[in-house]
């Protein structure tokens, strides 16, 4: 697929991609280091000549393995294999409520089909299943529709916001008006719908100390951007970032040059969020902000995506009612 949205350009092989030796050595290493859970993303993953081996090892070592799949490949022999490594969870990529829609943003015809199919036959063989939606001006009025294809479906749902990385252009983001109504979204949902029916949660994009709302993050409380704290992200070549949602400045080394125990435990890498220092780092609103302390400025990603500086998210919901809510 060449999904409007990616923000790593997908949609060929990369020169110099780790093999699957490397692959399974940084696995041993990320479990020496104490490593709870490992997700498998791409591109599509089930691309991978070797995937199940990688994840097979994932799982040899006593990790929880999540695979984030565009779901067009997934067969009798993909799900078979997927029992046998027994994943915490397969998430499928759906961008509309209408086929037209999701097959617009995954620039692939007949993709909404294939990814309903794949989702029915997660769903037929108890495998745990999930739906991932990325926000943006083309699909945010498809929510609605998109819940009811997913009701009762026995998945999970996670949205998490488009920004202007890799081919998103930047005018197909969100609105902090419109970014709100989909928070919204959220919260609506969880109250009308239980846990049973649809649980639904934002991804770490999503909600910040709301007056208005619940919380709606993934995390139970949000404690600033986890990058290079509790959780980093290694690319196809080797580069390892703290979030993979991060642009390539954020390379803090290789795997081939550099074992991951040190790249961690460099004292000078990962430092925007090691180092943070409130009184200094924060940006925007985020600065006389009562919260910027424990929150460190919201999602790094979108921060530094939509205005080139660290620790000042303006997608925050906070922010967003002193600015428009009197």
């Amino acid at each position: 697929m060449q999904c409007i949205h990616c923000g790593s350009s997908a949609g060929h092989s990369r020169d110099n991609e780790l093999r699957t030796s490397e692959w399974n050595r940084l696995t041993k290493r990320l479990s020496e280091m104490n490593c709870k859970e490992i997700t498998i993303l791409g591109g599509e993953p089930f691309l991978h000549p070797d995937w199940f081996e990688i994840a097979q090892t994932i799982k040899d070592y006593g990790m929880r393995i999540i695979i984030v799949s565009n779901g067009l490949i997934i067969n009798d022999a993909i799900i078979s294999q997927l029992q046998k490594i027994e994943p915490y969870a397969i998430a499928i990529s759906i961008d509309g409520g209408t086929p037209e829609t999701h097959d617009t943003i995954r620039q692939r015809s007949g993709s909404f089909q294939f990814c309903m199919k794949a989702l029915q036959h997660l769903q037929s063989t108890n495998l745990p299943s999930s739906v991932i939606t990325t926000v943006n001006k083309k699909n945010l009025s498809e929510l609605s529709l998109l819940r009811s294809h997913l009701l009762n479906k026995g998945c999970a749902w996670q949205l998490q916001l488009a920004t202007p990385l890799g081919r998103f252009p930047k005018e197909l983001a969100l609105t902090q008006e419109e970014f709100y109504a989909a928070a919204l979204f959220i919260a609506t949902t969880r109250k009308i719908y239980s846990i049973k029916e649809l649980p639904i949660i934002g991804a770490h994009c999503f909600g910040y100390n709301s007056r208005f709302l619940p919380n709606i993050n993934l995390l139970p409380i949000w404690k600033g951007c986890q990058a290079g704290l509790s959780v980093l992200g290694v690319q196809s070549d080797g580069g390892v970032k703290g979030c993979l949602s991060l642009p390539k400045k954020f390379i803090e080394g290789n795997i081939r040059k550099n074992d991951i125990f040190d790249i961690w435990n460099n004292p000078n890498n990962f430092v925007y969020n090691r180092n943070f220092d409130a009184t200094t780092d924060l940006n925007g609103d985020c600065i006389n902000c009562r919260f910027g302390k424990k929150c460190k400025g919201g999602c790094l990603s979108v921060s530094t995506a939509l205005t080139g500086k660290n620790h000042g998210d303006p997608y925050c919901l906070s922010c967003i009612e002193k600015n428009f809510i009197k």
